[in-house]
Order: structure tokens, then C-alpha cells, then sequence
């Protein structure tokens, strides 16, 4: 009886969590869409989003292209086709790694920084102070952040992308001998621009449900500075999980989308 008590107040929890998170979702996009807000926070946050995300994900870029190339290359020596190095690392970066990657350093990142400012703030009563001043704490705090995210994550893994593709170009030409214009014109054959654009569609996403999901936990943060650290765990960790479902949820639509646009 113990478990099964335990079981349904757990479910319970959830429903309850997921209710609220709805409420939370459905009234900062009334607050964007009615109330008036700064351009200035948009500029701060963007800034904080993007900018100070760049080096992070350039150092990250440079690696993972490099890995990539490298294994690829192996791969690919097997069968005396290198020179595929560069179609195989310009689909997998631009549909997946790219936007993947860079929502995962993102929401450690600045994710993370987000539900830990917005949960302080809680747990000091300062979102009360902004109620009594008359200023929506969603509208204040948390669209920005979101409308931040949105805009400046496809950026960031433009930036990764081709970071991306000039270290696995690298290694392709100093380690496996492939030739750079081989390695440019395997890419123009196998590669589209809608590949382009589904990564950054994706990337998109994941920062609109990253940055959601942490102004979520820091707004309902409760007990104080412990409180605080336990939200923002759950933020990251509960950010992650949604997009790697997501990623795969959006990658199976985005295949059966073209599949019956071939066929």
C-alpha cells in the first residue's frame, strides 16, 4: 500500500507539474503578444545568449569536427573512399550535431544561469516587488530569455557548423590526403540547403524548450538558496532530456517528409 501511495502521489506531482508548466507556457506568450516590453533586456540577454556562448562553442566546434573527421576517416579508408569525409560530416553537422551540440553547451551554459538568476529572485521576493510595482515578472524576466534564445541559437550553430567543417576538412586533408576541392564538391553533391535549414529549424526549437523549461523551474523555485541549486539541476537536466526527444521525434518527420516528396 506504501507503493502504491508513493506511485500515485508521484503521478500526481507530475500531472500537477506539467499543468503548471502549461499555465506558465500559455501565459508568457500573452504577455509577448499583449504587453509592452524593453527592447534593451532583449539586446542583454542576446548578448548574453550569444556572445558569451561563442568561444565555448567554437572550442567545442573545432573538437567534435575533428573527431568526426578523423573517425569518418577511418571508416571510409576501408573502402577506398575518403573523399565521402566531407559529404558524411556535412549531413550528420548540419542536421544533428550542430544544433544538438550546441543546445547541449548552451543550456549548461547559460540555461543553467537562467532558472539560478530567475530562482534567486524568487526565493528573495524580488518578482513580488516587480508584481507590486506593476510589471509582469514574465514579460520582465522571462521573455526576453526565451526571445533571446529563439534568435540566437541558430546562430550559434551556424557557428559550430562550419567550425565544424573546416576542422574535419583539416584532418581530411592532413591525414587521409584527400584534396580540398575533392572535399568542397562532395559536400555541394551530397549536401542541400534544406539540410541547412532543418538544423537550424531544430536549433530554434531546442532553444525555445531550453530556455522555457529553465525560466519555468527558477520562476517556481521554493526553499531558498538549496532550493535554488535543486532547480537549476532539474532545469538542465529535464532541458536535455526533452531535447534529445525531440531531436529524434523531429529528425523521423523531417526523413518521412522527404521520403514522400522522392516517391
Amino acid at each position: 500500500m506504501d507503493f502504491v501511495s508513493s506511485f500515485g502521489l508521484r503521478v500526481i506531482q507530475i500531472i500537477e507539474g506539467f499543468g503548471r508548466f502549461l499555465d506558465f507556457s500559455v501565459g508568457t506568450i500573452l504577455d509577448f503578444v499583449r504587453r509592452p516590453y524593453s527592447f534593451r533586456l532583449f539586446i542583454e540577454q542576446m548578448e548574453f545568449v550569444g556572445n558569451k556562448s561563442v568561444f565555448i562553442v567554437i572550442l567545442s566546434a573545432v573538437l567534435v569536427g575533428s573527431i568526426f573527421g578523423l573517425q569518418l576517416g577511418y571508416i571510409f579508408r576501408i573502402f577506398g573512399t575518403e573523399s565521402m569525409i566531407g559529404a558524411a560530416a556535412g549531413i550528420a553537422l548540419s542536421r544533428e550535431m550542430a544544433p544538438v551540440f550546441t543546445a547541449f553547451l548552451v543550456t549548461g551554459r547559460a540555461g543553467s544561469a537562467m532558472a539560478a538568476e530567475i530562482g534567486s529572485m524568487r526565493v528573495g521576493e524580488q518578482l513580488d516587488a516587480l508584481r507590486v510595482m506593476s510589471i509582469s515578472p514574465r514579460s520582465y524576466l522571462v521573455m526576453p530569455r526565451i526571445v533571446a534564445s529563439v534568435v540566437m541559437l541558430p546562430l550559434l550553430s551556424g557557428i559550430f557548423l562550419l567550425v565544424g567543417m573546416v576542422a574535419a576538412m583539416f584532418i581530411a586533408i592532413y591525414l587521409f590526403q584527400v584534396p580540398g576541392a575533392i572535399f568542397l564538391d562532395k559536400i555541394t553533391w551530397v549536401c542541400k540547403w534544406s539540410d541547412l535549414l532543418i538544423g537550424l529549424q531544430k536549433a530554434a526549437f531546442f532553444g525555445l524548450v531550453y530556455s522555457t523549461v529553465s525560466c519555468f523551474f527558477g520562476f517556481y523555485t521554493q526553499g531558498g538558496a538549496e532550493g535554488v541549486g535543486r532547480a537549476t539541476t532539474r532545469s538542465v537536466v529535464i532541458s536535455l532530456f526533452i531535447i534529445i526527444l525531440a531531436d529524434f521525434v523531429l529528425s523521423y518527420a523531417f526523413f518521412d517528409i522527404n521520403d514522400k516528396i522522392l516517391n
